[in-house]
């Protein structure tokens, strides 16, 4: 057995597969029938390319058999039809026999299956197929990692901290739904586009921010998941390159990505913002980011949500310093921000940012009254942030406790070092 094979299995699966699996839900019309036939095409190249070797063309290898298993498929629900049709027959019972015709037709039209000018049409059909209504966000999220993406259960798994089990049956409850509904297999018409974009982009956005910020865990950062969010960012905005939320997120994605590198210490321990190293952020996904943001800025008629959060990464991406930083810009967009998509999470940067604007005392106000709301009450950002104002107002004794808080509600031991680090501080 060769490893060199099974790598490459890996590796064009990984860039070819959402191409794959498009075009054999075209030739079949059927998205779940697609993914099977796509999967047993990969299990048959994990036996076939180690012993016989890599193909020449291996993507169209994989189509090739994912379409000889959709023929045979045809066939046999073809010649079933023919026995039941013979049968009432012979019942008296009338019948039409539909015969081998279908089947026959379908495989010819299979010489076209690999169109070039439809492949960016089946890419697009299937991020808005696995991110349809329908279906729940947690599927949304398994079902593009797994069709768009090409990450295994086992992959996306891992990435999320849930078991593979409990992955494969969301996928699997996702295809039924979306059957059962009969999703067909299309790009949406314009006007349903513009709504079901949303979604589309608001799974990219979580699997990234689980990327960035990993909800729970040893590491702060899975750079496979943001990675991943990325490519899926950088696919749709090729797609939809008229669409400002679509460039918006890009560069959302790049400037946040360009400070990866500063954000862990050599064993993994988060480093904030007013320590990072500035000269390791990626000076290459800053531009990427700015670029994107100009596109997003120049094909709409002003910002979007995705669009706001960009130009406040931009803020901090150019700013030589903390203290440098334009946080009254910061503050504006800020605002701009809680006005077009209102959200506690919104209001607790902006706390952040008028605190450094003008003052802990100013930022205090903002979270005290979010948490009179009850806003954000199971969660450690919270806490954590008016934690931070305690101690710049020197009020310790209500920073240990507000920081204790943080630490029982954090999911992340990465996180929780950087909150206990603050509390000794306090001692």
């Amino acid at each position: 057995m060769d490893s060199t094979g099974r790598d490459a299995v890996g590796a064009v699966w990984r860039i070819e597969s959402a191409r794959i699996v498009g075009a054999l839900a075209r030739y079949t019309g059927d998205f779940a029938l697609a993914e099977d036939l796509a999967q047993e095409a990969l299990a048959e190249a994990l036996v076939s390319w180690p012993r016989d070797g890599v193909p020449d063309k291996p993507a169209a290898w994989l189509l090739t058999v994912g379409r000889r298993r959709a023929i045979d498929g045809f066939r046999r629900r073809s010649a079933l039809d023919e026995r039941y049709a013979a049968l009432a027959h012979e019942l008296g019972e009338g019948g039409t026999a539909t015969g081998r015709a279908a089947a026959d037709s379908t495989a010819k039209g299979a010489e076209v299956l690999w169109d070039p000018d439809q492949i960016d049409d089946d890419l697009l059909a299937l991020m808005f197929i696995s991110c349809h209504p329908v279906i729940s966000r947690e599927a949304q999220v398994a079902l593009t990692l797994r069709v768009v993406g090409g990450l295994t259960s086992d992959e996306i798994a891992k990435a999320f901290l849930v078991p593979a089990a409990t992955v494969q049956a969301r996928i699997t409850r996702a295809k039924k739904t979306l059957a059962a509904s009969r999703v067909p297999f299309e790009v949406p018409a314009r006007e349903e586009r513009a709504v079901r974009l949303g979604s589309v982009l608001s799974v990219v956005y979580v699997i990234f921010t689980e990327g960035s910020s990993a909800s729970s865990g040893e590491a702060l950062i899975r750079l496979d998941l943001a990675g991943e969010a990325l490519r899926l960012a950088t696919i749709l905005s090729r797609l939809m390159p008229n669409e400002p939320e679509v460039h918006g997120l890009l560069a959302l994605l790049e400037l946040t990505a360009a400070r990866f590198p500063a954000r862990t210490g050599p064993d993994g321990e988060p480093i904030l913002l007013e320590n990072q190293d500035r000269t390791r952020w990626s000076h290459a996904s800053i531009g990427r980011g700015q670029a994107a943001l100009k596109r997003a800025e120049s094909v709409g008629r002003g910002l979007g949500a995705y669009g706001l959060q960009a130009a406040i990464a931009e803020c901090h991406a150019v700013a030589p310093t903390v203290a440098e930083t334009n946080w009254d810009r910061i503050v504006l967009l800020y605002e701009a921000l809680g006005r077009l998509a209102p959200s506690p999470i919104v209001e607790v940067n902006r706390a952040v940012a008028v605190a450094m604007a003008s003052g802990p005392a100013a930022g205090l106000k903002i979270v005290d009254d979010l948490a009179a709301d009850g806003a954000l009450a199971n969660s450690h950002l919270l806490p954590s942030v008016r934690g931070e104002l305690f101690i710049r107002l020197g009020r310790d004794a209500e920073a240990r406790a507000e920081l204790e808080r943080a630490v029982e509600l954090c999911g992340n031991e990465q996180e929780r070092v950087v909150l206990r680090r603050k509390i000794d501080g306090l001692a």
